[in-house]
């Protein structure tokens, strides 16, 4: 069920009027069939698989409260086991068995390579990720093992983040059903607000982008010139954003009006001074989960509760790079099985790499760097390293990062000319509303009447154009990951 259809938003209509009109457990009941009605309007046989996963970690995590040491850390080892080894085979089993198979003829073994069809499921990435941070929370003492294993279902199949995040930690979400809110206007409104703007940016703006960034990447290499790529590489930029914050601004939007909040997932990452920042403000659901679950401890750091239930007094050692690139290794194949996306995560562990460097000494030589030059310089990088997650091979991406840093190869435009236009049109848009939005939101002095009728032909300008283009003809870019 596609978020940018009308049977998903009659499906959150009907939650949402039955939800308030419910109490007590019925609210968790309504809420965890209602998640696997959406899960399985893609592909019902596939609901099994989620509910396994779901089902095998609860067990576990009961088990891992009742001993110490090694078993306990056995029962963990168990469910990172049938997690890993469910995403292992229905993700990366082909990619693996191709590349296994090639390497073998390239050796001079004279074999065929073996045909698997196996049927990626949506959103497996994300669930995955949630119940191991579930396992291995109970495991650190950061939360108890939850009783009631409806409201943990809830908690893993919230149908409005399933398929592509936020990633949740436990915490953040158990606790919000627990408290049985009352009915408040401002959760709807917001809400809405929040689903309409969402739809806006998917149906509207990347939905509409995407046939320049396809034409575009469909053309001839040979055809580009550096400047091309260089709009490519933005508009492309521009269009998984505006798609994937569209998703995270439904998820948040949806679940708000049931009550419950989702930290943020997206703060204007186009506006990042560092590639550091970037990932600060780019998907910060999935690099938070990735920063606590696998790079701190590849650096060796101990997970210290404190009384927020986070990282204390954590000491980094930033002279060992190693777990830098292991990590961003495994990000960029989290993302997909292909050479293209490990490739994607080398490039921002190098780029993070070299700005540390940077950072060190302007640090030895007391440099003040302006946050503007630290924006020019992190924003063209962020947008070349789009190229490996959207070309077809590390062939094509090498040619295309080939031509950015040829000189000669700024010659010419072959993109259609409202392809420049656009692209500049949609980047200062950028820019301009997170000003704006920084301005209402810092200043004391505008008039709140003028704010509000703004606020309200805005609105309805964006749904008026919402309703215009709503067509559950895309997916969202996210879901194949």
């Amino acid at each position: 069920m596609l978020f940018n259809s009308l049977t998903y938003l009659s499906l959150l209509f009907f939650v949402v009027i039955f939800f308030w009109n419910l109490s007590g457990r019925s609210r968790f009941f309504l809420i965890f069939i209602s998640s696997l009605t959406f899960y399985g309007f893609w592909k019902i046989e596939f609901i099994i698989l989620l509910l396994f996963s779901t089902i095998s970690d609860w067990l576990i995590s009961h088990q891992i409260v009742k001993y110490e040491n090694k078993i306990k850390k056995k029962f963990l080892l168990l469910s990172l086991i049938i997690n890993l080894s469910l995403l292992f085979y229905f993700k990366y089993l082909i990619f693996f068995s191709e590349n296994t198979f090639g390497l073998l003829n390239l050796m001079g073994f004279k074999l065929d390579p073996i045909l698997l069809k196996i049927i990626l499921p949506l959103g497996i990435s994300f669930y995955t990720f949630q119940t191991i941070s579930y396992t291995v929370d109970v495991y650190r003492k950061v939360i108890k093992p939850e009783k009631d294993f409806i409201l943990y279902a809830c908690y893993v199949t919230f149908f409005p983040q399933l398929v592509a995040g936020p990633i949740l930690r436990a915490r953040e979400v158990i606790s919000q059903f627990k408290k049985k809110n009352n009915f408040k206007w401002d959760y709807i409104t917001d809400g809405f607000r929040r689903v309409l703007y969402g739809l806006f940016l998917k149906v509207v703006l990347a939905d509409n982008i995407a046939p320049l960034v396809n034409s575009g990447f469909d053309l001839s290499l040979e055809t580009l010139s550096a400047i091309d790529v260089w709009t490519l590489a933005f508009l492309f930029g521009l269009q998984i954003y505006f798609d994937f914050s569209g998703y995270s601004h439904i998820a948040l939007g949806s679940a708000k009006m049931i009550g419950i909040s989702f930290p943020e997932n997206f703060n204007f990452p186009y506006l990042a001074n560092s590639p550091k920042d970037f990932w600060q403000r780019w998907h910060i659901s999935l690099s938070s989960w990735v920063r606590d679950y696998i790079y701190l401890p590849l650096l060796g750091v101990k997970y210290q509760v404190s009384s927020k239930g986070g990282l204390a007094n954590a000491t980094l050692n930033k002279n060992d790079q190693k777990p830098l690139f292991i990590t961003w290794g495994l990000m960029g194949l989290w993302h997909g099985a292909n050479w293209t996306f490990i490739l994607w995560g080398l490039y921002h562990s190098l780029i993070i790499f070299i700005f540390r460097k940077i950072l060190i000494i302007n640090q030895n030589l007391k440099i003040k760097v302006n946050s503007y030059f630290g924006w020019l310089l992190t924003l063209p990088l962020m947008m070349l390293s789009w190229i490996p997650f959207r070309a077809e091979s590390i062939s094509d991406t090498i040619k295309m990062w080939g031509k950015v840093i040829n000189p000669l190869k700024y010659n010419s435009l072959n993109l259609n000319e409202n392809v420049y236009l656009i692209t500049f049109v949609l980047m200062l848009g950028v820019i301009m509303t997170s000003y704006i939005k920084n301005k209402i939101q810092n200043s004391k002095s505008l008039n709140v009447i003028l704010i509000n009728i703004g606020d309200t032909v805005l609105i309805a300008l964006i749904f008026y154009l919402t309703f215009i283009f709503l067509r559950p003809i895309n997916q969202f870019i996210y879901f194949q990951f």
